[in-house]
């Protein structure tokens, strides 16, 4: 039986990762903040055996109470997903806001951490893990303007992964992240429009990515198959960013 622990479940990107990995018998931990009818609909109309957590991550507290409850389980995660962030908002630097910064590193840096150590030692003695958290493209080459926090958050993201992939490689865990470019989710609701269709204009593609450009990379690294990698963070870009 796997156990799926899967952050930011109700995203998009959540949904599409259930729908694909979902097998007879395996057990989903999920978590969202105020938008789950889809996501538990879903999970309940395929007979998907899931424990949800309605969970604010910016609050430290509300972490550790969900490290908790997830412990009460007594479920040892095998696959763990992390795909929460902030909505991105465009601002010039002068304005940083300060605290809504602090809050999207609770989201995307301190709630990884919180919970990693909490089942990281679990994985390490069943010898068995997958770990792969959500980047993002923008790490890779030049960001565009005015995105100093939400690039600093997901920076950070990448600095984690590739610290718990060194320290767990010998413990048969893989730790890894995928970066895509623009992807058309609910999650650039707070983006203008003009920024995403110049985003299109200017791709390789001539278009962004959508969520099923990205999951089927998700799957893969979750999968045996990608057992000998780890510390990665793959490129997910149509050929917007080439390494």
């Amino acid at each position: 039986m796997s156990v799926y622990l899967i952050t930011g479940a109700s995203s998009d990107l959540g949904l599409e990762l259930i729908k694909t990995v979902a097998k007879e018998g395996d057990k989903f931990l999920l978590t969202g903040f105020g938008d789950s009818a889809k996501l538990t609909a879903f999970c309940d109309a395929n007979n998907i055996d899931y424990n949800y957590y309605d969970v604010n991550l910016t609050s430290l507290y509300s972490i550790d109470s969900l490290v908790a409850d997830i412990e009460k389980t007594g479920l040892v995660p095998t696959h763990f997903v992390h795909l929460p962030a902030l909505r991105v908002i465009n601002t010039k630097f002068k304005n940083f806001d300060e605290d809504r910064f602090l809050a999207d590193i609770n989201v995307q840096i301190v709630s990884a951490a919180k919970i990693c150590k909490s089942i990281l030692p679990k994985m390490a003695k069943a010898k068995f893990g997958r770990v792969l958290f959500m980047g993002t493209s923008y790490v890779l080459s030049n960001p565009p303007k005015n995105t100093t926090a939400y690039i600093a958050a997901k920076s950070g993201v990448v600095g984690l992964m590739k610290s718990l992939a060194t320290d767990y490689a010998g413990y048969g865990i893989t730790v890894n992240a995928v970066s895509p470019s623009m992807i058309e989710t609910k999650f650039l609701a707070e983006t203008s429009h003009l920024i995403v269709e110049q985003a299109a204009a200017e791709h390789p593609m001539k278009r962004n990515a959508q969520v099923g450009d990205v999951v089927p990379a998700m799957a893969f690294l979750l999968s045996e198959e990608a057992r000998f990698i780890t510390g990665v963070n793959l490129p997910v870009t149509g050929g917007s960013v080439i390494e």
